[in-house]
């Protein structure tokens, strides 16, 4: 096994891209009139099936991802809701496309330092794993050739692509895969790096960078899966790779060297197997050899009219069980392959006996195979078709693990390492869309937005934040509403503290902030301008507004009670709170102030300043001390 963190990445001859997926947060979506807006699936209000299959190019050929998904025969079920339309149930042609989403594309393309194309030209992607009605994904080229500056040096900027984005994955059926149409069609970026980057950290750099970039717009979702990045890694002498679906900034770099550990160890495994001069055999049925057995797994299959495919593995031994990557073997590769044609997955000579399978089942297997010591077996238990797809893609596999690295799509998983998806998709998935006609855009007509670093470095300037809570602000959601509530007169550090830290208090106290809309924070803002409303009962009153959404600021105020008291109702609070304790004043004097304080503002319920409570009670205590 080899350790990762002691990899020369450019001896290895380390090569790794980014594919950036972002969705714009826009009104519409990309071809048609139906909001972004994100759906309960039990908020549906219709459903059906359909069944894909891979279309030929205009080469007259057929991707061979397309290829593969096509040999699961699947049922998918969409859900709709009033919020869709038939656009999205590919039973309407699409409309044109969403200016909004365009205009967000050129200033994207402009921070990336790009080429923005003469005419933007609308492509079909061909997708059939029930992700898209129609069997396929429109995209179009917006801009090429940008670059974006890291530590290690510049990452070139290949591509950026404007497309729609696929349903929302909800739930495994008996027959296929529940699709939820809410999230398809909204407008998505995809930006490609140039295979530029020669470290993991390097990788996770670029990622941020281009992460920042894309907010610095103002247009992009925000939240769990609005952006997830793709990771294209390779060695010298292993293969290009793709893994799909990283929705942590901070795994990439994991998931980086995990990959190069992988390749390391497949191109050290494939050596050993040239010097053992190993082969694979042809698959066969070895029922017989587990008749009665304990083993749950295959018992079970064979008492549901199953059988038990095994393939020899001429020269495996002591291979298949080889870690390459933490907590994955050669034999999770083979497994991968074989779930993907619905088996559960594999036992293997290298780790039974176990799982109920015993010693004497184990001899019994490698004579019914004619196996050898150095040799090692796989099987798979399941009914009779499955078992015999599973059995044959995990003899395929052991033939590529003879070869090296194979090229392939792999999914991201949560611990940084990753598993087989599909074979890399080809240039035969790409072909012209009809429906929708080019469009010629004018970059002239979108300002380059404001770089989110720029944004933090003018808010210590301009408005005295610090560089914590000036950060915090321009990263966050709301820097346009602290924006336009320091124009209208609210101290920006006060605002500064309402948009965010204020919010992050009453989230951890378990009040519904995702309620609170701009319009409220507005009205917090134009009472606290107005001076009715006290800084210290802002808190009270976005619990009030997050509990009852439904209310303005100003009735939310008016029904806690929350306005601002004039200087007099201060004084008598004050006067109040310090002749009850006139003992304790004349005792300690000024030294008394602290926990008068905390009294005089509990009596006021929020309803005053606290530097007014502040002048008031000193003066109140001096004439007594």
């Amino acid at each position: 096994m080899t350790d990762a963190d002691a990899f020369d990445y450019e001896e290895l001859g380390l090569v790794a891209g980014l594919e950036i997926h972002q969705q714009l947060d826009t009104e519409t979506k990309l071809f048609c009139a139906c909001p972004t807006e994100l759906r309960e699936p039990e908020e549906s209000t219709r459903r059906f099936t359909r069944y894909l299959h891979p279309t030929k190019s205009e080469l007259g050929e057929i991707d061979e991802a397309a290829l593969e998904e096509s040999q699961v025969e699947r049922e998918f079920e969409y859900l709709a809701y009033d919020t869709t339309c038939l656009v999205e149930e590919d039973d309407e042609p699409p409309h044109r496309v969403d200016e909004e989403a365009l205009a967000t594309s050129l200033e994207i393309a402009q921070l990336l330092d790009m080429q923005i194309v003469d005419q933007v030209n609308v492509m079909r992607k061909i997708v059939v794993d029930g992700s898209n009605t129609t069997g396929f994904q429109r995209s179009m080229l917006v801009a090429n050739d940008g670059q974006i500056e890291t530590s290690e040096g510049p990452v070139g900027i290949e591509d950026m692509l404007l497309e729609e984005e696929s349903c929302q994955r909800v739930a495994e059926t008996d027959s296929g895969v529940r699709f939820s149409l809410d999230r398809l069609g909204i407008p998505l970026v995809e930006i490609g790096t140039k295979p530029d980057i020669r470290s993991p950290e390097q990788a996770k750099e670029a990622a941020k960078r281009i992460g920042m970039l894309l907010r610095s717009t103002g247009h992009v979702k925000r939240g769990l899966g609005t952006i997830r990045q793709d990771v294209n890694v390779s060695i010298a002498d292993g293969a290009r790779i793709e893994m799909k679906g990283v929705q942590s900034l901070d795994d990439i770099d994991d998931l980086v060297r995990n990959e190069v550990r992988r390749q390391v160890e497949l191109v050290e495994i494939a050596d050993e197997l040239d010097a053992r001069d190993a082969a694979v055999g042809d698959p066969e049925d070895v029922t017989d050899v587990f008749e009665g057995t304990d083993s749950g797994v295959i018992g079970g299959a064979l008492d549901s009219g199953g059988v038990v495919q095994a393939v020899l593995l001429e020269g495996f031994d002591g291979l298949v069980g080889r870690e390459i990557q933490p907590d994955r073997r050669l034999g999770t590769e083979f497994s991968d392959h074989a779930k993907r044609h619905g088996a559960g997955g594999i036992f293997h000579t290298d780790e039974l006996p176990a799982y109920g399978v015993t010693e004497p089942e184990v001899e019994a297997l490698r004579e019914a195979v004619g196996a050898d010591p150095d040799d090692a077996v796989a099987i798979v238990a399941d009914d009779p078709e499955t078992a015999e797809l599973a059995i044959e893609a995990v003899a395929e596999r052991a033939e590529t693990a003879m070869a090296g690295v194979p090229e392939e799509t792999r999914d991201a998983n949560e611990d940084g390492t990753s598993r087989y998806l599909r074979p890399l998709p080809g240039a035969a998935r790409m072909y012209p869309e009809t429906d929708v006609p080019p469009v010629e855009p004018d970059p002239t007509e979108v300002e380059t937005p404001e770089l989110l670093t720029e944004k933090v470095e003018r808010y210590e300037s301009e408005f005295g934040l610090g560089e914590g809570v000036a950060e915090q602000v321009a990263y966050g959601r709301r820097w346009n509403l602290f924006e336009e509530a320091v124009e209208t007169g609210v101290d920006p550090n006060l605002a500064a503290r309402t948009v965010e830290s204020d919010v992050t208090e009453l989230r951890r106290d378990d009040v519904p902030v995702e309620h609170l809309t701009e319009d409220h924070f507005r009205g917090v803002f134009d009472l606290l301008a107005d001076g009715e409303l006290a800084k210290e009962g802002v808190p009270d009153l976005l619990t009030a507004l997050a509990e009852n959404p439904a209310l303005t600021a100003a009735e939310a105020a008016e029904q806690e009670d929350l306005g601002s008291a004039a200087e007099d109702e201060v004084r008598e609070a004050v006067v109040e709170v310090v002749e009850r304790n006139a003992e304790q004043v004349e005792a300690e004097g000024m030294q008394a102030f602290s926990g008068l304080m905390g009294e005089c503002m509990g009596a006021l319920r929020g309803q005053a300043d606290g530097d007014l409570v502040s002048e008031v009670l000193r003066e109140e205590i001096q004439k007594r001390a």
